[in-house]
């Protein structure tokens, strides 16, 4: 396998490292059949982004034009920004910002 240029590419984060370490140590391997396992990648990624669940919510004045200056900002639907939110919160990747 080739490997990387360290200085070409630096990670983001250790998960990226990992990876890259991972490559350079050689241990992907090419997989049987790689149609198959396109066809199941973008199946998970459909039910993945699938949104076929609604919900009212109830926020503060306050709340409620926040979400959506953050959305502004992020150039996305504020549901989206919400949603994502959710998301993240219950797959551990939204943290708690201490001061």
């Amino acid at each position: 396998m080739i490997k990387l240029n360290k200085k070409a590419f630096e990670p983001i984060d250790q998960e990226e490292k990992d990876l890259m370490e991972s490559i350079e140590r050689d241990e992907w391997k090419p997989v049987k059949d790689i149609n198959q396992e396109k066809e199941k990648a973008i199946a998970a990624a459909r039910n993945t982004l699938k949104k076929n669940k609604r919900i009212n919510l109830r926020l503060t004045q306050k709340d409620y034009h926040q979400i959506q200056i953050k959305a502004i900002e992020e150039g996305i639907p504020y549901q989206t920004l919400i949603s994502s939110i959710i998301h993240k919160y219950l797959t551990g990747r939204l943290q708690e910002q201490r001061e």
